[in-house]
């Protein structure tokens, strides 16, 4: 059978990252980057589209899988009826030449083990020459184009069908491992990798930088693994983070709804510097930092609400024909398309994570603040169209609610840097500015016979996004306006707990299908939750979330209640950006009643940048 979304496990090197499944196969690797072409690309397709597979010949062993604590070093062990293997997956730090190194140790008994190696480079598609090593160690080399691929193996190989295999036993106390290697295909063939050494410092490297991350309470451990998952999700070169390493993983089974988000989003700058700020890591928040900038500098009116790791900004989007899809959801995309549309809510995320960071220490250079009024200047002329919005529709544009309370925060955020900072701006028509949007919104955006916030302008429906108005800092949690669209919210999304984006079937949004619940948009309800005092009601749907995390803690962009499952693309970072800002929320929830209960003096409040003055 088919794997299901949770059943893989994601290893990586902060450049690109594989996933590998139960059953100890590598079903989806882009090498060299994350968003370079795919040589296994069996997740969209079948094993004929690209694996490499390690696993007990004996039919369903019985599987249990971990990373090593603090790493992203994998262990899945094999139970068989004559004995146990335990096969670890992991990608170095990256020196030269890119690796996955497979090792397989018998832990008990002695178990007859099956390799399967299935290049196919340029997502499925394209199967290269294969030759033997030209050091006469046991092992091929694969070209086609300008790739090449190196496997180096301990046991003897053979091409069977358009693929490599061996078949080889392990017994207790006996270790073999297997190295791929990438190169392009000009360059001589990569050396052969000291695997004891690489694991020792890669170990030590995810070790060290997880043991950095700072205590969340009793959550401090789910937390940590989501912190870890973020890392690796980014893309170290350049500190830009990528939504997640995969593409066209459907949002519903057999659904249109799948998209490429092997990019970076500008709608993730605030939570995730937050996030990395609020782990410890204060140099990986100032490399996010740094990108957003980077990336953002040229005409401000030809910002984008994405680009590449590197702030590529040609992001076409095109499809591959070739490939099934995960389950026969098709089309399987590649680039994407979203990258042209308006969204004026990038401007208040980019505005609060650069002020969030100066807050913290992460001072802004002339320069930095020059581009920042000059998107102010922009956003003075744009901030009344309508636009696409946080969810991306295909259909049209509207005058979204939550794109505005967006502008209002842009506007907000470069006020208070003039207040606190001492930097230069027009401080007075940024004040009525902000005035007249805020007046706005809560005119055309509030819908005062449901007693809540809606959608869009002039409609009576509510989406998630709607939660985030008392994070931002437009009103106060404890308005009855925020009170009523939470109760909206809870009426309308909820399903079995959790909460949907909008309803598909009341909302058009140019596209077919339905969709599962939103796990980023459930834990901010866990924080609206925190946010107005109902500090039961958050723990008590943050476990409920924890809980849907896969057996090595990841989660995906969406989940389907009823058939209790994974949906869209995997892992997501926006998830997990929203698990550890949540979990954090909770901590200091927790401490603050225990403050009020003992009588404790109240510290510094972290987040107070972000409330409403």
């Amino acid at each position: 059978m088919a794997l299901r979304i949770e059943d893989y496990a994601l290893i990586g090197d902060t450049e690109t990252a594989a996933l590998v499944g139960r059953d100890g196969s590598v079903d989806w690797l882009c090498w060299p980057r994350f968003d370079s072409g795919a040589c296994f690309a069996a997740l969209l397709g079948t094993p004929d589209h690209g694996r490499w597979r390690i696993a007990p010949t004996a039919p369903e062993p019985r599987v249990h899988r971990a990373y090593r604590d603090g790493t992203l070093i994998l262990e899945t062990r094999f139970e068989t009826p004559e004995g146990a293997v335990t096969l670890a997956d992991w990608m170095p730090v990256r020196q030269g030449a890119p690796h996955l190194v497979r090792r397989v140790t018998g832990q008990r008994g002695r178990v007859a083990m099956q390799m399967e190696l299935t290049l196919r480079f340029d997502y499925g598609r394209d199967v290269p020459w294969v030759t033997q090593l030209p050091d006469g160690a046991e092992g091929i080399c694969a070209i086609a184009g300008p790739d090449m691929a190196v496997l180096r193996s301990p046991v003897p190989v053979e091409g069977k069908d358009l693929r490599t295999i061996a078949a080889f036993e392990v017994e207790e106390g006996q270790s073999l491992t297997f190295t791929l290697a990438y190169g392009p295909s000009h360059l001589p063939v990569p050396p052969p990798l000291d695997a004891d050494a690489a694991a020792a410092e890669t170990e030590e490297a995810w070790r060290s930088w997880a043991g950095q991350v700072e205590e969340a309470g009793p959550w401090t451990e789910a937390v940590r693994r989501s912190a870890v998952t973020l890392k690796a999700l980014t893309y170290r070169p350049t500190g830009g983070i990528v939504a997640a390493p995969t593409t066209s993983l459907p949002e519903w089974p057999g659904s249109e709804r799948n998209w490429d988000y092997r990019y970076c989003w500008l709608r993730d700058a605030t939570f995730t510097l937050l996030a990395l700020l609020r782990t410890g890591h204060v140099e990986d928040a100032r490399a996010w930092r740094d990108w957003l900038l980077r990336t953002t500098m040229g005409s401000p009116s030809q910002v984008q609400i994405m680009y590449g790791l590197a702030g590529e900004r040609r992001l076409s989007e095109w499809e591959v024909d070739w490939l099934p899809g995960f389950e026969g959801s098709k089309p399987v995309r590649i680039g994407n398309g979203a990258h042209r549309q308006l969204q004026l809510d990038i401007y208040g995320e980019l505005m609060d994570a650069l002020h969030q960071a100066h807050r913290r220490g992460l001072t802004i250079t002339p320069a930095a603040w020059d581009l920042q009024r000059a998107l102010m200047d922009h956003l003075e002329t744009v901030w009344q169209e309508p636009d696409e919005g946080l969810w991306e529709p295909r259909d049209r544009r509207r005058c979204f609610t939550h794109s505005k309370v967006m502008a209002w925060a842009a506007l907000d955020r470069a006020v208070r840097g003039i207040e606190a900072f001492g930097l230069e701006g027009p401080l007075d028509r940024w004040r009525a500015l902000r005035k007249a949007i805020h007046a706005e919104i809560c005119e055309k955006g509030y819908d005062a016979d449901r007693g809540s916030f809606v959608r869009s302008y002039g409609s009576r429906e509510v989406d998630a996004s709607l939660l985030l108005l008392p994070t931002v800092g437009f009103l106060p949690p404890e308005d009855p306006r925020i009170r009523g669209t939470i109760a909206a919210v809870e009426q309308d999304l909820l399903v079995d707990g959790l909460v949907r984006r909008y309803r598909t079937e009341h909302v058009s949004d140019g596209l077919s299908g339905r969709e599962g619940a939103f796990l980023a948009c459930s834990f901010w309800l866990v924080d609206a939750y925190a946010l107005t005092g109902r500090r039961a009601e958050a723990a008590a749907l943050f476990e409920r979330l924890l809980a849907l995390r896969n057996d090595v803690g990841l989660l995906s962009e969406e989940y389907d209640p009823q058939a209790g499952r994974m949906l869209g693309n995997f892992p997501q970072a926006f998830s997990h950006v929203a698990l550890v800002n949540a979990g954090y929320t909770l901590a200091a929830t927790q401490s603050e009643s225990r403050r009020l209960r003992t009588g404790t003096p109240a510290g510094p409040d972290p987040e107070a940048g972000r409330s409403a003055q």
